[in-house]
């Protein structure tokens, strides 16, 4: 019965597996790095003085003066996958910013030129499109739903292996202060991630995109059972943003908060420690209008309980600017 059971595990594996890699591809970035002919050990003057006016100065004296070279492409490997039938790609900012072209390679092994529409850094997440029809899609799941110890499955391109599919577990939730991005909200998973791995999809036992793969805590740069992957609800936002307009806006109280110690909660009068304090307001910011003061304590917004100064950060930044909304 314990071998049959894990066979039955290694089938629903293998089902969910070939459900949603059709989706996913592996995206090349080149992006052009131009050499310059200057003096490499002129402090500050490298790239800014022409060739021909330094040797006005130092003559034919001058040392290691390289000559002129063509520009060297720098190739950059990672992931994304299909979010809609009509080429629309979601990935991660790193993989595709910046690079001068795009490539996409499908599963079936076509390669499309594919164009950047919209990046977003501070989250780390950006689209891109390939012009085809009829492509099969990832749907995007719930990543609130996922609970801790729940099965998932990564997939991509590590070390530009197309396809590579990894297992595990969601580790934690809600990690922030990493220092990866401004916005901070990672899924933790064991799921192997490597290299290449960056912008595909991390997904839940039902098929569905739950994140998108984007960093390791490693110190030798592979795989040390510690991977963040975007929640997929933060990232719906961005990518809906992204598709619409090309950029995200943001939207803003005008206060400054800072975290809510036992002490200072205590001080307040509360029975427990959460919640975001109000260090100053804003002027002519719309939380003056709307009568927030120093020394307020915000304990939800929309009926939500707010646990701490990141999570309430996050969900200000996602509300549409002109939004109504209810604080207590």
């Amino acid at each position: 019965r314990a071998v049959a059971s894990v066979a039955e595990t290694g089938k629903a594996f293998a089902a969910v597996t070939k459900e949603v890699t059709p989706a996913v591809v592996f995206i090349k970035a080149v992006k052009q790095h131009v050499m310059t002919g200057n003096m490499p050990n002129l402090n500050g003057l490298q790239g800014q003085i022409p060739d021909e006016l330094l040797r006005r100065f130092f003559g034919n004296q001058m040392p290691d003066v390289p000559t002129p070279r063509p520009s060297q492409p720098m190739v950059g490997e990672g992931s994304g996958f299909l979010i809609t039938e009509d080429g629309y790609i979601l990935t991660n900012n790193h993989v595709v910013g910046g690079a001068d072209k795009l490539e996409v390679t499908l599963n079936d092994g076509r390669k499309l030129e594919a164009r950047l529409v919209g990046t977003d850094a501070r989250t780390d997440v950006a689209i891109i499109k390939i012009d085809a029809q009829g492509l099969p899609t990832l749907p995007m799941g719930d990543s609130d739903a996922i609970e801790v110890g729940e099965w998932v499955l990564a997939i991509g391109s590590p070390f530009g292996l197309a396809g590579t599919v990894t297992s595990g577990i969601v580790s934690a939730k809600e990690r922030d202060g990493m220092g990866i991005t401004d916005y901070e909200n990672f899924i933790q998973t064991d799921a192997a991630i490597n290299p290449g791995n960056s912008g595909g999809p991390l997904v839940n036992m039902q098929g569905q995109a739950v994140g998108i793969n984007t960093a390791i805590a490693s110190r030798n740069g592979t795989y040390n059972g510690i991977g963040f992957a975007i929640p997929m609800n933060m990232a719906k936002q961005i990518c809906e943003q992204l598709m619409e307009h090309g950029s995200v806006t943001r939207g803003y109280l005008g206060v400054m908060i800072q975290e809510l110690t036992p002490d200072l909660a205590k001080s307040f009068g509360l029975d427990n420690a959460t919640g975001a304090l109000v260090g100053d307001v804003s002027g002519d910011g719309p939380a003056a209008a709307a009568g927030l003061q120093r020394g307020d304590v915000i304990v939800s917004l929309n009926g939500e309980p707010v646990k701490d100064v990141t999570s309430f950060r996050n969900q200000v930044a996602m509300i549409k600017p002109d939004t109504s909304v209810t604080l207590e």
